[in-house]
């Protein structure tokens, strides 16, 4: 038998039955595992909504709401996010790489492990989330909030940091290496171990940071304020190692 005519048959079986071939669709209600690739579903409410390993790579979600949704394990690589809400979303272990997600609204989200490398995040607000281990990687995070942020072992190298706000944040033992941090805020932010090898700091803040045992090995950090900042055993941007009792100067 050819296989043009089995093809045929097959399909006349579905015709008979009434069932047709599996294939994901954007009117699918949302559930876990649920495809949304490729799908336009702007605007639409998915508060509260267990979404966990859903597939929804592609898709443009500007201006919905996933606030308290889970999204665990999900895949919303190179999705369109501007705008959207997922405040107090649970997204452990999600994967975001190259989304479009200007003005998007993280507030209180769970992040731990998430992958965000090279996205566009200009403007989102990420107060108070709980993301160690998050993945920022060549992300753009001009003028985003990350005040209260919990953040151990982050990865924000190759970052555009410009005018964010870190203010009162937990990154410690993370890595700000080789960014851009013209203006940036880290008031009173525990920096302990924190990386920030050949970053640009022009204007930077630090005051009342506690940057035990961090590192500013070839750094730009001439115009950057240390008023009150904790440098203990700090290395300096000339390899230099501040005195344990080394606070605003480097000693």
């Amino acid at each position: 038998m050819s296989k043009t005519l089995l093809k045929s048959l097959f399909l006349l079986l579905f015709s008979i039955s009434g069932a047709s071939p599996a294939y994901s669709a954007c009117e699918d209600e949302a559930k876990p595992q649920v495809n949304w690739a490729n799908c336009d579903l702007s605007g639409k409410d998915f508060k509260n909504s267990d979404l966990s390993n859903a597939v929804l790579t592609n898709a443009v979600f500007d201006n919905a709401d996933f606030s308290g949704a889970v999204l665990e394990d999900a895949d919303l690589n190179f999705a369109s996010l501007k705008n959207t809400r997922f405040d107090g979303a649970r997204m452990s272990n999600s994967k975001l790489v190259s989304v479009k997600a200007q003005g998007a609204s993280f507030k209180n989200a769970v992040l731990h492990k998430s992958r965000f490398s090279r996205a566009e995040l200009k403007n989102a607000d990420f107060t108070g989330i709980r993301a160690n281990n998050v993945n920022f990687y060549d992300a753009n995070l001009e003028s985003t909030i990350f005040i209260g942020a919990r953040m151990i072992k982050a990865n924000l190298e190759r970052t555009e940091l410009k005018r964010a706000n870190f203010e009162a944040s937990i990154l410690r033992e993370s890595v700000i290496r080789t960014s851009k941090l013209h203006d940036t805020s880290f008031i009173k932010a525990d920096l302990t171990k924190t990386v920030f090898d050949g970053s640009d700091c022009l204007g930077t803040d630090f005051t009342e940071a506690n940057l035990t045992k961090a590192t500013f090995r070839e750094a730009e950090i001439d115009e950057s304020v240390f008023d009150e900042a904790i440098l203990k055993d700090t290395t300096w941007s000339d390899y230099k190692r501040c005195r344990a009792s080394s606070i605003g100067i480097c000693k």
